[in-house]
Parts: C-alpha cells; structure tokens; sequence
C-alpha cells in the first residue's frame, strides 16, 4: 500500500523540516511554463505565482503550477483573496500550497485552515482526481492525509493586529509558516521603507521565537533589495527567503547590460 510520500511530496516542506534554507521567486510578469524550468536552472527550492498583485488568470497560474510540480519546484499561489473561489480552484488546479494576504487573528487562520486542508483537519472539498498526483486512484482516506501532508499553508503577517496575536496565529493546526511582509508591515506601523528600524527587526524576533515555539517557520518577505536584512533574518532563524520577483530579476539584469554598453569608450 502506498504510503503518503509515495503519492506526492513537497520538496519544499522537505528541506524545511530539515532545518535547511528555501529560496524562492515570486511570478508576477511571466505568463507561461517556462518560467518553472527557469526557476528550477537558476537553483530555487519554490515559486510563487502572485496573484494578489498582478493580473494572471486562474488558468495560466494553475499551467506554471503544474509544470513546476513536475519539475521539483514546489509551487505555490498568493491568493488575492481569501475566498474558497480562490484558495480551492489555485490547490485542485496545481497549487501545492497558498500564500494567505492580511490575515490578523487565530479565527482567521483557523478559516484558512478550513479551506486548505482536508477532513479530518479541515472541509476542503474532494474534487477528483488531480495533477498532484499524476491523476492516479487511491483510497480517499489515503489521499487526504497524502495532500494533507503535502499541502502548504502559508499565512502572511503584514498588520498590526497579526503581530500582537502571531503566537496564536502561528500555533494554529494546519498553518505551516508565517510569511512576514515587510513593506505591509512597515506601513501600518508608521515607518514605511524603513527596514532598518528595531520596530521590525522586533516583529521578526517575536515571530521567529512564536514559531520555534511550536516547530514551525517563518518566511521572509519584501526585503528582496536588502541582502543584508534578508541574510540577518536567516541568522535570526527564518527559514524561507523571498528573493525577488521575475520582473524585478529582468529590470535588474536589462539596467546593468545597458549600463555596461553605455560606459564603453569608442
């Protein structure tokens, strides 16, 4: 009989588990598969499609989805929101897990829970038979603890309100990481672009001392122009790195090739 890792695994929550650093992109410009493989040659553990901020259909998010997962990329989907037309068609279309903007309270998180996970631990509704796991058959019990196991729920902390209750948002069944988005974050508190301030240094110390607490992670977000605060965080004990966005990484390299051509001498 099959065993949970024999259905499908999250090579993502793998090396999470194992202590180690995940890099990862975040999808906003690209519309097609190929930026799966690309993601994958240039050496990060996941992607995530954001369709919180940009204009994706459903359809071509759930395409880059499947063609990472097929791959080794875990893919998951920042939700615009979070709505079951949103969280359960991204996960039954190729999602291994989602990002969930602004949540604030345990109660949240514990409706997100609902949504994402399965029975026993949640509602999630059975839509058949999924990429996932190449559409084979297997006993619904089986299934639902394999996707269970392998699924990502992934609650984003960007509000005050979440800071003050991130040990109960975090210590909630079924949430797996919280993502800290620090330009949300800033905002709220009154210090927007300020990522130096001990303010949000704090609210990274709180939340990665909530989540070593009860053997979860916490990921960073929106320091992509910061190496040294993103590096400072992983020495603080965060474990998921948001490096950058696809459209960030190709006005990057376009600036610093023309650069390099406007500089030569003739």
């Amino acid at each position: 009989m099959s065993g949970p890792d024999d259905i499908l695994r999250n090579h993502m929550k793998e090396k999470l588990a194992a202590g180690a650093v995940v890099a990862s992109m975040a999808v906003r410009l690209a519309r097609s598969i190929e930026i799966a493989a690309i993601a994958k040659t240039a050496g990060f553990d996941t992607l995530y499609v954001d369709l919180e901020h940009n204009t994706l259909s459903i359809d071509t998010c759930c395409q880059i989805c499947i063609s990472a997962q097929q791959i080794g990329i875990t893919p998951l989907v920042r939700v615009p929101a979070n709505t079951p037309d949103y969280i359960g068609r991204v996960l039954d279309g190729g999602a291994m897990g989602v990002i969930t903007p602004h949540v604030r309270s345990a109660d949240e998180a514990r409706a997100m829970v609902d949504l994402v996970r399965f029975p026993p631990l949640g509602n999630r509704s059975a839509g058949g038979a999924l990429s996932h796991y190449q559409y084979r058959s297997f006993p619904a019990a089986t299934l639902n603890s394999a996707m269970n196991r392998a699924t990502s729920l992934v609650v984003m902390l960007e509000t005050v309100a979440a800071l003050e209750n991130v040990e109960a948002i975090i210590a909630t069944e079924g949430v797996d990481m919280l993502l800290i988005g620090s330009n949300d974050l800033c905002a709220e508190m009154g210090i927007t672009g300020e990522f130096d301030h001990p303010r949000l240094k704090d609210a990274f110390t709180r939340s990665i001392a909530a989540a070593a607490k009860v053997g979860k992670h916490v990921g960073v977000g929106g320091l992509a122009a910061r190496d040294d605060l993103m590096a400072q965080c992983v020495r603080m004990g965060a474990r998921y790195v948001s490096t950058g966005t696809d459209l960030s990484f190709l006005i990057s390299a376009c600036q610093q090739r023309a650069r390099f051509v406007q500089q030569m001498q003739p």
